[in-house]
């Protein structure tokens, strides 16, 4: 019986060739998008999985409030949570922090240096919590005193090439007095599909040593419950739950944090632990230490992945059923003969294999070779691999046998149903119900299709606003570099002074800055403050920033109230004058910009002036608010040199400004980047969810163009003579283009009514993660219509204008 419904359904596919290949290669199409899209979300979903008990582990974050009202959420936390939670929850087997260390490296056997960013100051105990092999040296004391250091495969070669890099001396600039670190272990490089990224780690005694060395006397690497920079995680007892100890947290919070504070101040604490594997698509709150992906957007690919492949089914059914009364007497002599219903709905169901498989072995070709190129398009080290991977082959297994059967089982019924003393009399049946359903699956096609298509354009809209909007600050033809670690704060501007005016000498350069921080960083420097006038229990959360006199004009920065740092006042250097922008002067309680001149602020325990009021501007991407922020005067080492550029052969400029780099700063790498760039940085996963988008939305109305062009090839081949006749007539080329067009667009036009309110829903609800937005604007639906009906109306017209340049002497003579 199979055999015969194997040989038949090869027989009936051969018969029609074009559309049998038009089908396989919709269904191929459909398929390939959703292996690549499913190969992207396994991607994004498999972020810190690698650690052996990857679902023990959790990482700690707090969020703080003032007076009810939410300050912010920070993805680090005070370091006594870790010793405190440890001996008061028999739930944790494991704690351990990491803060970062971002430390000037040196190998003077070598001559090589670099100034390090991507390591942390490590508890011992993170080598139990993380999965991290070692290839040389002995896990258990590579972290155990301090000064102790542990490099990555590729940091070993990279300071110690081909040499044995255990117990050999790093020198370490950037944390005081210099010091020289003993290499005590390497690890295998630190997988790509995580949170952190992990080039070196550094005993965390070491930080606790350099801070007693500068007066702490209160051990505040253990016990402070107000200094909020360490990462901190937890690794729980194998029957321990994140849901029982997060039960107990607000209760420690309350002993330890907020019942220490003044009762008026209104300011509360809480502490929540959030699964390891969660944290990349789901963290994005204060001091993340990368820029983490989106779990919206994974999800909305996800959806878009089914969509294509639904759409690529529906283009099945509609031909399947299309070709119903073509086939209506093959099925009506059939059923003469003896077959049951059944046994033509296996024949049927046999031909719906035949096809999915057929379009499964080709998606999984094409997926294959086209891996690369879609690994280069997202950035990502992506590769086609799902051998062990049981998730995925359940899934394709679903897919594979849930589209054979929904793609197969209408029409099987449909065409199974006729009755055949009708067709074998010559009377063709009309199958309204058939027709009806085709007309349901087009709209819902194209209403898929319009709501993509508008999609796409409010996700670039919201890109380019983003990445073009006015941030308040210019960063502009900006050359920043990173800050002389060697040099001590005492000894700076010795060296500085003449490094700025030989810069400023420079054809290319304008002006040049130092700072704290620069747009596009994100400010870790917190204090509390309060309007001198407010009760000592009004306290809130400021931003902290330092800069010299140039920033402000260097940065074409405006000032609304005031006036900016400047040379001229000599109280200016003395730190007891500072700047605040418009939110911090809302934040103070101060009623507006030009009342703040001259006020008393305590930030941080000091009482100081405000001189003047910025405008707010964009520190960090426009998807977060402007923060509250004060300005505070440092002629010391800064983090950064911006060099304002005026000239069009930056190459040039930038080779005299590292030959003067390396005169006045030789003991420190000259590393550099340009701020446009690295301000665009954050807006990555944006713009990589917005290339995906745009490119998978492309091919579902490719995918739904076929089936349209397939329909509409039907619907000619079937009024063939109707056709003649019309022509015949007298009928023009225009009016039987617009005759077998006409019913298309009109479904085209109503999916385009049904797709309008969803899309701006869920677009709506999408912009809402955005702290700065557009408003959809009513033009983009009028796009996404008019492009569909024009896309559709070339799609139809190819067959159409055909048929209408037929001669109707032949179309009447075959009929």
């Amino acid at each position: 019986m199979l055999r015969n419904y194997l040989k038949i359904a090869l027989r009936n596919l051969s018969k029609r060739k074009g559309f049998t290949l038009l089908n396989i290669f919709g269904l191929a199409i459909g398929m390939t998008c959703c292996l690549l899209i499913l190969q992207y979300v396994n991607y994004e979903r498999s972020f810190d999985k690698f650690h052996e008990d990857a679902e023990r582990i959790a990482r700690l974050r707090i969020d703080n409030y003032n007076e009810g009202k939410l300050l912010w959420k920070s993805a680090t936390v005070y370091p006594a949570f870790a010793p405190t939670m440890k001996k008061e929850f028999p739930e944790i087997e494991e704690a351990g922090r990491l803060i970062d260390a971002n430390i000037l490296l040196t190998n003077e056997a070598r001559n090589i240096k670099f100034n390090e960013q991507k390591g942390y100051f490590a508890d011992p105990s993170i080598l139990k919590i993380f999965t991290i092999p070692m290839v040389k040296g002995n896990s258990a004391t590579a972290l155990n005193a301090p000064e102790k250091i542990m490099l990555s495969e590729s940091y070993a070669k990279k300071y110690f090439a081909d040499e044995n890099p255990l117990g050999k001396i790093l020198k370490v600039g950037g944390m005081g007095n210099p010091r020289a670190f003993e290499v005590s272990g390497v690890f295998k490089d630190y997988p790509k599909n995580s949170h952190l990224i992990i080039d070196y780690l550094v005993s965390y005694s070491t930080l606790g040593k350099v801070l007693k060395e500068r007066g702490d006397t209160e051990n505040a690497t253990e016990t402070a419950w107000g200094w909020y920079d360490f990462y901190t995680y937890f690794k729980l007892r194998p029957d321990a739950t994140i849901a029982q100890v997060q039960a107990k947290m607000q209760s420690l919070c309350d002993r330890y944090i907020n019942s220490k504070r003044d009762p008026k101040s209104n300011r509360r604490t809480e502490a929540y632990l959030m699964p390891m594997t969660d944290i990349h698509l789901y963290a994005n709150f204060n001091q993340e230490a990368e820029v983490n992906g989106n779990g919206q957007a994974v999800s909305w690919l996800f959806l878009i992945a089914f969509f294509i492949l639904a759409i690529a089914w529906t283009n099945y059914i509609n031909l399947a059923t299309a070709r119903s009364l073509e086939r209506a007497k093959e099925v009506g002599v059939r059923k003469v003969m003896g077959a049951l219903r059944e046994q033509l709905v296996g024949q049927f169901m046999m031909e719906s294999l035949i096809l999915n498989l057929s379009a499964l072995v080709l998606s999984f070709t094409i997926a294959y070779f086209a891996m690369p190129s879609f690994s280069n398009f997202l950035e990502q080290q992506i590769t086609f691999n799902f051998s062990n991977n049981i998730g995925f082959w359940l899934i394709m297994l679903l897919v594979f046998v849930g589209g054979t059967f929904l793609s197969g089982m209408y029409p099987a019924f449909v065409m199974s149903g006729v009755k055949p003393i009708i067709v074998l009399k010559g009377i063709m049946p009309r199958l309204t119900g058939g027709v009806s359903m085709r007309r349901v699956l087009i709209v819902s096609q194209f209403s898929a299709s319009i709501a993509l298509i508008i999609g796409t354009i409010v996700v670039y809209q919201q890109i380019n606003y983003m990445r073009n909007q006015k941030l308040g600050v210019d960063i502009a033809q900006t050359l920043v570099l990173e800050g002389a670690s060697s040099v001590q704060d005492s000894l700076f501007q010795s060296s500085f002074k003449p490094f700025k005016n030989d810069i400023l000498k420079l054809n290319g350069a304008e002006n040049i800055t130092l700072s704290s921080t620069v747009p596009g960083d994100e400010v870790y420097w917190t204090n509390g403050a309060r309007w001198i006038r407010k009760p000592k229990e009004f306290n809130t959360t400021m931003y902290i920033m330092s800069m010299d006199y140039d920033f402000v004009p260097a940065y074409d920065m405006k000032m609304v109230a005031g006036r900016a740092f400047s040379e001229k006042f000599g109280e200016d250097q003395h730190r007891k004058n500072i700047l605040l922008n418009e939110s911090a002067v809302k934040a103070l309680g101060i009623e507006n910009a030009q009342k703040a001149i001259n006020e008393k602020v305590v930030v941080g325990g000091d009482t100081v002036n405000v001189i003047g009021v910025m405008a707010d501007f964009h520190q960090e991407s426009l998807k977060r608010a402007v923060n509250p922020m004060v300005a505070r005067i440092n002629l010391q080492n800064g983090g950064f040199h911006s060099i304002k550029l005026k000239t069009a052969d930056v190459s040039k400029t930038l080779g005299e400004v590292q030959g003067l780099w390396n005169r006045y700063f030789p003991n420190d790498p000259f590393n550099y980047f340009f701020l446009d760039k690295h301000f665009d940085r954050q807006y990555k996963s944006d713009i990589l969810f917005g290339k995906v988008f745009g490119f998978f939305a492309m091919l579902a109305i490719f995918v739904a163009c076929l089936g349209l062009l397939g329909l509409s090839s039907y619907n000619v081949l079937q009024r063939t003579k109707e056709i003649g006749v019309r022509k015949v007539l007298g009928a023009s080329i225009s009016s039987i283009v617009v005759l077998l067009s006409k019913d298309f667009l009109k479904l085209v036009l109503i999916a385009s009514l049904i797709a309008f309110p969803l899309a701006w829903g869920v677009m709506n609800q999408w912009l809402q993660d955005f702290a700065s937005r557009i408003n959809i604007q009513w033009w983009v639906f009028l796009i996404a219509g008019i492009s569909a009906l024009i896309i559709a109306l070339i799609t139809i017209s190819f067959q159409s204008i055909k048929a209408a340049l037929m001669n109707p002497v032949k179309s009447l003579k075959t009929e």
